[in-house]
This record gives C-alpha cells, structure tokens and sequence, in this order.
C-alpha cells in the first residue's frame, strides 16, 4: 500500500503537500494510522521546525495555502508558527489515514479575565475510538498528543508535566505545570473550522499592530534535553526538573541562537531580521 500518494483535492487542499518530502524531512517512514505512528511524527515535526515569527518581521509571509507551507517547511526546511505548522500536521495525518478535526482556541488563561481572539491552532486525531490532542504549534508545544479525556495527565519528559481539562464552557484548557503551579497555556473549543477561518486568523495574527507577532522576535525550538525561547530582548531556557534560566540577551547573541536553532535564514534575510529588530522597543 502507497501510503504517499497524491489524493484528490479537498477544501483544505492535502494534495498540494509534497508529503514524500516532509516525511523525508521528519526522518520518519509512511506507517499506517497507530498510535506509535502519531506519537512518532508529533515528535518529529515538532523537533524538526522552529516555531517562529520570522516571516511575519519580514513583511514577506506568503499565507497559509498548502502550497506556500509545503515550499517553506519541506522545501527550505523553515518554520514558523501555530496556523502554519498545524496546517501542515493536519494534511499530512489526512493522507496517511488518520480521522482528523482542526480547532481553533485562544492563548491564555480565561479565567484571568483578559479576552484573547482565536488565533491558535490544534489537530484532533480520533484513532481506535479514542481523541487525541495534537499542539505542534505552540511556543512550548506538546512533544506527543494527549489524549482529550477531562484531566488527562502527561509526563512524557520527566519534569516537565501537561494536564488537559474541560472548562466549565466546554472548551479543552491545556495547561502546563509551572514552578508555582499549573499554567493555562490555551483553550480550544470544538466550533466547526474551515479554511476561510484560518487564512482570516493569520491575517490577523500577522499584520495585527497589536498582535505580539508584528511587534517582536519569536524563536523557539525543542533541543535535546532543553527548550530555548529567543526574543529580540531576552533568552530563555527550560530544562525538565531544573530552575528556568531567564535573561536579557547579549549583544550580538541574537546571531548565536539563529544558528543553534537552525533557523534556516538565507545571509539576505538575517541581515533584515537583525535591522528589523534594531527599531523595535528594546532591540
């Protein structure tokens, strides 16, 4: 069974993934749907991609068409942030067989009173009767689903713990557990999502003056045993069971972390980056 071919054209559009390539690029085989499958391309994505709002700092983001998020992601290797990799993520389980639902929710904590727009994005897989949360998208993203059971528990890097819960609104809160408790990262909800919906939130997302995306540098990636955050003011590093190190950045350090994190910039497009970030606030 071929498990990479082309399928017809959809409302989303999975054809126009290369998923050859992107597979290629995981370093993971065309398996059929298990939950060992889904485990090990959740974790491969997410290892192999920045999450990163470069493109959005360059004023130069082509959208969230398949055939735009296949020439960046598989083609240069380049990542980016949560509409573009779930996108991805989503066509890729589609063609390989998986039952898949897109979500969208809102980053934050509700109950803090603060009213954040829908502009995150999840994968549902139901697989052998059972959902399952895929978040390839996030800052700090999930390394492996977790499974959409009220207080479903993951711990799968000792140390460093997630929890989902329903809200009392029926939406799904992940949350993450932090040294002074747990910490909603987002809440997603179950409303029907079509392609219109994502184009319109990276629209927003992308060229929103207030949004947090058009106004700083967001660069982060899973390393082996850590996860690094790099904005244009501070670096982060967290690794499982130890204090999180928190500090402003150096001068010229911004350049160090592009290459440790493997950013995929060509020399034309760092060299904007570094004088986009010299007129931000702090930069």
């Amino acid at each position: 069974m071929r498990l990479t071919g082309r399928m017809p054209t959809d409302a989303w559009q999975t054809d126009r993934l290369d998923l050859d390539g992107y597979l290629a690029r995981l370093g993971v085989p065309a398996r059929e749907p298990s939950r060992s499958a889904l485990d090990e391309l959740h974790e491969a994505h997410v290892r192999a991609f920045t999450f990163d709002n470069v493109d959005v700092l360059l004023r130069r983001h082509p959208g969230v068409s398949l055939d735009a998020l296949s020439e960046k992601f598989v083609d240069r290797g380049r990542g980016g942030y949560c509409f573009e990799h779930s996108t991805v993520v989503a066509a890729a389980l589609e063609r390989l067989g998986y039952d898949v639902r897109r979500h969208l929710g809102r980053v934050g904590d509700p109950g803090q009173g603060t009213q954040q727009a829908r502009t995150h994005m999840v994968v549902e897989v139901v697989l052998d009767g059972e959902r399952l949360l895929c978040d390839p998208g996030f800052g700090m993203s999930l390394l492996r689903p977790i499974p959409m059971t009220d207080g479903a528990e993951d711990d799968y890097l000792p140390g460093w713990r997630y929890r989902l819960r329903r809200t009392d609104a029926g939406e799904w809160a992940l949350s993450r557990l932090r040294e002074d408790g747990w910490e909603v990262a987002h809440t997603s909800d179950e409303l029907a999502v079509h392609p219109l919906d994502v184009v319109m939130g990276h629209h927003f997302t992308s060229t929103f003056p207030g949004s947090h995306f058009t106004s700083g540098l967001m660069l982060t990636r899973h390393l082996d045993g850590r996860h690094v955050t790099v904005t244009h003011e501070s670096l982060t590093v967290r690794t499982p069971g130890e204090p999180t190190e928190h500090r402003p950045l150096r001068e010229g350090e911004v350049e160090e972390w592009l290459a440790t994190l493997d950013a995929r910039l060509t020399p034309v497009e760092q060299a904007r980056l570094l004088d986009t970030l010299r007129t931000l606030p702090g930069g």
